[in-house]
């Protein structure tokens, strides 16, 4: 069913004042213009007719964008499609990491910078621990999902990291953990590994970025006498639930459109979770704050917020086929199998008749775009 509210229906109404008091990239006008714009007029389309009644209505296209919420969930069921032959029948484990808000500021006027070193001190922090031979000995991988919100829309930026129980040693055969598939490696440990590696990393940008060197080292300083946080949740059931996980957080938006309840009195009421009380709660924001709020998590233009590192890269791809089929031989473990639901282009039944399959009749050329 078809949300009441939509994203693109609030900042339609209040981007243009929104644009005029702030000062926004042009990439982020492009982005707000492609959802506001997401099957309308303004993108074309195509006459549908149903062969029965003769009922006729027109289908708008959709601007694709990845920060749009209404153009996700294809993209995310052909994307797991792709990703299904990969995934070992062994248990993964869910590990979040994130930075301190501290370094919030810093994200929002270098997020390519940020977020990249977010990546690399995650996957570095998960190699010393699968080298060591005390905790895997073995190399290991991870596919990681970059999220910058919290579910009030604030700057929160952490990556959830799909990791296996095990490793391929040097014989390339494949090791478990220690914890046999109970637990992954010592979050504490892992914390304080980050933490080092992520701010020896964030030392190197003094000369990339206009921030003053003793400022620099004084939020260095001051970070790394914090305790950091690395969250790693219990093993996946199997592999249909590794899939389920790649469903959920591939593709999400900082916002969908079925959590916004209500826009009255230049306010915007949506439902929201709380952490700490694990209960559904409502908020509300003013329309500027909300829409300033979604727009800080538009990311640059060609940055990728999914990455496979490993032997979870695509480099790996025929030796992750090698080990699984040796996984499925050994007699200790059973044969998973699962499906996910294939996207496919489902037939349109006509919303009179009920019974005839929308055709389509004709093209829609677009028209012209706003000033943005």
């Amino acid at each position: 069913m078809r949300p009441k509210y939509e994203v693109a229906g609030i900042l339609g109404q209040y981007g243009d004042d929104f644009l005029e008091g702030h000062k926004v990239s042009y990439q982020k006008r492009k982005v707000i213009r492609a959802i506001v714009n997401c099957r309308t007029a303004v993108l074309g389309g195509h006459l549908q007719g149903c062969p029965d009644c003769g009922h006729r209505q027109i289908a708008y296209n959709s601007c694709r964008n990845r920060h749009c919420p209404k153009c996700q969930v294809q993209q995310r069921e052909k994307w797991i499609r792709a990703r299904t032959e990969q995934v070992l029948p062994v248990p993964y484990f869910h590990v979040v990491f994130t930075i301190p808000s501290e370094l919030n500021q810093l994200c929002l006027a270098y997020p390519k910078q940020l977020y990249n070193i977010l990546f690399s001190a995650s996957w570095k922090t998960l190699t010393v621990f699968s080298n060591d031979p005390k905790h895997l000995g073995a190399r290991s991988g991870m596919t990681s999902i970059l999220h910058t919100w919290g579910q009030n829309l604030s700057l929160h930026p952490h990556v959830h990291c799909l990791v296996p129980s095990g490793g391929i040693d040097r014989q390339g055969k494949w090791k478990e953990g220690r914890g046999k598939g109970k637990y992954l490696f010592p979050v504490k440990a892992m914390a304080q590994v980050f933490r080092g590696v992520f701010l020896k990393q964030l030392k190197l940008l003094k000369n990339k970025v206009e921030i003053d060197h003793a400022d620099l080292k004084g939020l260095v300083d001051s970070l790394f006498k914090k305790p950091w946080v690395v969250y790693a949740k219990r093993p996946f059931a199997g592999a249909a639930s590794v899939i389920e996980y790649l469903g959920r957080y591939s593709h999400k938006v900082a916002i969908s459109n079925h959590r916004i309840k209500a826009i009255e009195d230049n306010k915007v009421y949506f439902d929201y979770k709380n952490y700490r009380t694990h209960q559904s709660s409502q908020m509300h924001l003013g329309a500027q704050e909300f829409i300033r709020r979604f727009v800080q998590h538009i990311l640059p233009k060609g940055f990728v917020r999914i990455r496979h590192f490993g032997i979870c890269a695509s480099r790996s791809k025929a030796l992750l086929t090698i080990i699984k089929d040796r996984l499925l031989e050994q007699s200790s473990l059973e044969t998973i199998s699962f499906s996910y639901p294939q996207w496919s282009k489902k037939p349109i039944i006509c919303p009179k008749c009920k019974e005839g399959i929308m055709k389509n009749l004709r093209i829609i050329l677009s028209i012209r775009a706003g000033p943005w």
